[in-house]
């Protein structure tokens, strides 16, 4: 197949990104497809430029925002459709995390142009993005989540209502960035002012203590839980994308009927989600009431060599270069 594979662009996971669209490129590259390296930020990347774009490691922190608003004024993103390597693909591999790739902008100018591609479509990826409407949608499907308020709560009314320690994060954004665990009333504000550079919208949620869940959705079925054993007290930024930071057991050391447990909310959470061929749902597992709660979904989970849903897919007996050939092949037969 002729197949583009879109990376980069201008949120704040595009260093994640090009490592994802690299490491897609050399497993469809290995079985023989002819790959095209896409940067919705800059355009396609010929051949002798792309070690240069792609050589770079993820880092332990994710780009400079101003940096980021200075591209986004350039940014090709919703014009992606008129490019030829793009428009004569047989199948764009949408290796994208964030931003206009994650939040349908970019699923929604593919769609109009009728160019097959990997994932979700952009109904699917505009809800997964939205935490707050995500979480509106698990507790009317009686998907157990941390309890939440309202975007206008003031900082002093949220610790009346949920208590200490918070959870306080941008609404659209994922990789972390912009979450901060509030565990002293005095950093409340300040975790919020954080979390605003991203996006107005703040999350502010109860902190449930214990253990870190993750499951990847794929055609339907769920895949062998991971558990996540972060370097720091938060699975942040570093800890994902540093190898060697954290570890990570799969499939999770859990009983049968918890493992069955979490599968079925999963499912359930990337349907209630509106999910394609494949996404990730990640949980907490609470310390003292044994209940998971469910966090968010996500719609492009990362593909480096460090990402969550390549070791669920290998766990459960099938190789990254065999993965990324089943979503491009899903994708050209029109089953996403």
């Amino acid at each position: 197949m002729n197949i583009a594979v879109l990376m980069g662009g201008t949120s704040e996971e595009r260093s994640v990104s090009l490592a994802s669209g690299r490491a897609v490129m050399e497993a469809l590259r290995g079985a023989g497809h002819e790959v095209h390296a896409v940067d919705t930020a800059r355009g396609y990347v010929p051949p002798d430029e792309e070690e240069r774009l792609l050589g770079a490691s993820v880092g332990a922190t994710p780009p400079d925002v101003r940096e980021l608003a200075e591209a986004r004024r350039g940014s090709l993103s919703l014009a992606i459709a008129e490019l030829p390597v793009v428009r004569d693909a047989d199948v764009a591999f949408v290796a994208l995390h964030g931003g206009e790739g994650e939040n349908g902008k970019v699923q929604a100018v593919l769609e109009m142009a009728d160019i097959p591609f990997t994932g979700t479509g952009h109904l699917g990826c505009a809800i997964a993005m939205d935490k707050r409407l995500s979480k509106e949608l698990f507790g009317a499907a009686a998907i157990p989540t941390p309890a939440w308020l309202p975007p206008d709560t003031a900082a002093d009314r949220a610790i009346e209502e949920l208590g200490l320690p918070l959870i306080v994060k941008p609404s659209n954004g994922g990789s972390t960035v912009g979450l901060s665990l509030v565990r002293e009333s005095a950093d409340l504000e300040p975790a919020m002012a954080e979390a605003r550079r991203f996006d107005p919208d703040v999350l502010v949620e109860r902190y449930v203590e214990g253990r870190e869940i993750t499951v990847a959705v794929l055609e339907g079925e769920a895949l062998p839980p991971v558990e996540i054993f972060p370097g720091h007290e938060l699975y942040d930024y570093e800890s994902k994308y540093t190898p060697g930071t954290s570890r990570y057991e799969s499939p999770a050391s859990l009983k049968p009927a918890d493992a069955a447990t979490v599968a079925e909310l999963a499912v359930r959470a990337h349907n209630v989600l509106r999910q394609g061929t494949f996404s990730r749902i990640d949980f907490r597992l609470g310390a003292d009431d044994g209940v998971f709660y469910c966090l968010e979904g996500n719609s492009l989970p990362g593909m480096t060599a460090t990402s969550l849903f390549p070791k669920a897919a290998t766990a459960a007996g099938i190789p990254f270069s065999a993965l990324c050939e089943r979503l491009a092949r899903a994708a050209a037969a029109g089953t996403e």
